[in-house]
């Protein structure tokens, strides 16, 4: 569902992750990363190339997680930001941005000491959104995040 015209965002946003059940999470806008990642804790291997992973929505108190299963897209070497090189997974999946809904790779990581825990990089911003640095949460308020139990 992108539009003809990118879409107005701030550097962060209030976001949804509608194929897990996921909603009102904050992204940060990183124009500097290539890719997306979402902070994720145990991780397990599923035979049929799967994966399951805890999404920990809340960064606050870290308390409203979510269980996900996912295709892996790939496996790949990642450099994080202070320059250590780690194994990541990759997953697809949809993400809501305002009006704006498509799917994106997310690499699996550990940010629990970042302001965000979840990042959206150059591939997921191509095309559909334009960042404006100077806001923030320009596409709807900053809400408290909501999982939606199966």
């Amino acid at each position: 569902m992108s539009h003809s015209h990118p879409t107005l965002i701030g550097w962060k946003e209030s976001i949804d992750l509608p194929d897990w059940g996921i909603s009102d999470i904050t992204a940060k806008t990183d124009t500097g990363a290539r890719r997306s990642a979402i902070d994720v804790e145990n991780i397990v291997e599923l035979p049929g190339n799967r994966v399951q992973f805890e999404v920990a929505a809340d960064r606050r108190t870290g308390q409203l997680k979510k269980t996900v299963i996912a295709d892996i897209e790939h496996q790949t070497h990642v450099r994080s930001s202070n320059g250590q090189q780690h194994e990541r997974y990759f997953v697809a999946t949809r993400v809501r941005v305002g009006e704006t809904e498509k799917k994106i790779e997310l690499s699996l990581s550990n940010r629990k000491h970042m302001q965000c825990r979840m990042l959206l990089g150059r591939l997921a911003l191509s095309g559909d959104f334009l960042v404006d640095c100077s806001k923030s949460f320009v596409t709807r308020p900053n809400r408290k995040p909501k999982v939606r139990k199966r």
